[in-house]
């Protein structure tokens, strides 16, 4: 046996986390005039400067709290949409004949028989003592 290119694939197992792919965060897109939620993870988007004002201050913060709870309302509504349209999609599904499992066990029975036919028929005339058995 070569132990040649079986250590080199060793060698190269051994440096495969850190060949992993980043994540991108890609921006949320969102509806013109509504402000999209950072993606968690991603770096924090860089904050306007801060008026003067305190009560500017205060009634942009009530703005922004009434912008997120107007944008988190639809977000729950369009999520319970979509989880209803997933059951009904599911329920309109027809039920399967054969479990995974079961479809699995078919095509191993299948792949063996015509392996066993397949083996019969190329096996010739030449050596009929040897395969009387079968």
């Amino acid at each position: 046996m070569r132990t040649g290119p079986l250590s080199l694939l060793l060698v190269a197992l051994a440096f495969t986390p850190w060949l992993a792919a980043e994540e991108l965060a890609l921006p949320a897109i969102t509806a013109p005039g509504t402000v999209a939620a950072p993606m968690p993870g991603s770096a924090p988007a860089a904050m306007p400067p801060a008026p003067l004002d305190s009560t500017t201050d205060e009634d942009s913060a009530t703005a922004e709290a009434e912008r997120e709870s107007a944008l988190l309302g639809r977000l729950r509504q369009e999520n319970q949409r979509l989880k209803l349209k997933l059951k009904e999609s599911l329920a309109q599904q027809p039920e399967k004949l054969l479990s995974e499992q079961q479809m699995w066990f078919a095509v191993g029975a299948g792949t063996a028989l015509l392996a066993f036919v397949v083996g019969r028929l190329s096996g010739g005339r030449r050596n009929k003592r040897q395969s009387q058995w079968v």
